[in-house]
């Protein structure tokens, strides 16, 4: 690619980025009312004609690796693994 062809790529990507921005945070709001509505409602489930609308509390249980690796540093390192990945970005 050119340098303009790259420049104008970056520039619609920044467009879509603001595009995709925008429509999340309307996305948001609406699962902000329902969620309230909910609440309001004192229910987990909705349904309608069309649609269930659950909102659920979700208990789950995890691995506290700052602690463990604070108090068990050597059990820690023999279970750690390293993981690789890359990260695109672009600045202006």
């Amino acid at each position: 690619m050119t340098e303009r062809m790259i420049e104008n790529r970056v520039a619609k990507l920044n467009e879509l980025s603001g595009q995709i921005t925008e429509l999340e945070a309307q996305a948001e709001a609406i699962r902000a009312e329902l969620k309230a509505d909910m609440e309001t409602k004192g229910v987990e489930e909705l349904k309608t004609k069309h649609f269930t609308i659950r909102w659920k509390e979700i208990m789950s249980s995890r691995l506290d690796g700052k602690r463990l690796k604070s108090e068990l540093p050597s059990v820690y390192d023999r279970f750690c693994r390293i993981s690789t990945s890359r990260r695109f970005t672009v600045t202006a």
